[in-house]
């Protein structure tokens, strides 16, 4: 009786090896299955260690008046986001970094792309330029950093002989509250609108020729090419463009800290200057943590926004 039991139990064993094996093979279509398998649970592992427990973290932390030492005790609930929003540097920093989109979108991107369509074409004057313009991105921002304060210093940078030229009084533009954060702006685009020429550049070689030759045939002048055949045709490129761009201002911080720290008088923060200065230099991490709740909600609505949206329609 147990043998017969024991042969039962193996042949539903062999049974339910065999169903499993024939479902693996008619859905593993292309090994895809089989690559979701090995690859997804280590990347759902790492994504929840490195950003689901942190991001819960920092929302716990927000609810405590803590400096970081210890456990957290002192239970304040919503207090640490009342300041928050009541504090006049925050405010400053939100205009900040919505001056940041501003500029991004009107000036860096659009330079972006005419530089693009002038430099697209393969040749080995065009790829020194693309070279050249590139090269900012290239550099480490806290280096570009400190390249810029030395270029704005008023005693012995470029800004320096400049005055000097001019037989003016020194001027010292990254402590001036009114053109401080200006001078930040104009670093931000020579930093990144190489970033965005290459993405332009990449969608652009590949317009089709034919449609370009086609316009021609048709009496299309140079703008009229670009406008109605090539821009229609990159507009993808233009769509990650434009959410790399916000995305990235909205996290803007390794320039703000060698050029001028916050300074002066907060006037130059981003809402990631803000979180730093504010909530780790000042040993108030429940404050810190509240900062980058809001900021982690607002990078999130964007994002789901903008590829549920604007690039939805693009695929």
């Amino acid at each position: 009786m147990s043998n017969e039991v024991t042969t039962i139990g193996k042949r539903s064993s062999t049974s339910s090896n065999q169903n499993v094996s024939r479902w693996f093979k008619k859905n593993n279509h292309g090994n895809r299955l089989l690559t979701l398998v090995l690859f997804l649970p280590p990347a759902l592992l790492l994504f929840t260690i490195f950003v689901i427990l942190p991001i819960g973290e920092a929302g716990y932390y927000s609810l405590f008046r803590w400096n970081g030492y210890g456990e957290p005790s002192q239970w304040v609930e919503f207090s640490n986001y009342v300041r928050l929003f009541k504090h006049g540097a925050f405010d400053t920093a939100v205009w900040n970094t919505f001056k940041i989109i501003l500029i991004s979108l009107v000036i860096q991107l659009p330079l972006a792309l005419i530089i693009a369509l002038s430099i697209y074409k393969k040749s080995w004057a065009n790829s020194l330029f693309r070279l050249i313009f590139f090269l900012p991105y290239i550099l480490a921002e806290v280096a570009a950093g400190l390249i810029w304060r030395f270029v704005f210093d008023g005693d012995y940078g470029v800004m320096a002989r400049f005055t000097e030229a001019l037989n003016t009084d020194t001027w010292y533009i990254l402590a001036d509250k009114n053109w401080a954060f200006v001078a930040i702006l104009v670093v931000l685009v020579w930093k990144y609108f190489g970033f965005h020429m290459m993405i332009y550049i990449a969608a652009l070689q590949g317009v089709p020729k034919d449609l370009i030759e086609a316009s021609k045939l048709d009496g299309a002048s140079r703008f009229q090419a670009i406008w109605y055949v090539k821009i229609p045709l990159i507009m993808s490129g233009i769509t990650i463009s434009i959410f790399f761009s916000i995305l990235g201002a909205l996290q803007t911080f390794d320039l703000i800290m060698p050029l001028t720290g916050g300074g002066p008088s907060n006037s130059t923060h981003t809402l990631v200057s803000y979180l730093y200065t504010f909530g780790i230099t000042r040993m108030n991490v429940g404050f810190g943590s509240a900062v980058g709740v809001v900021l982690f909600i607002c990078c999130v609505i964007f994002a789901f926004t903008y590829q549920s949206t604007i690039m939805k329609d693009k695929k």
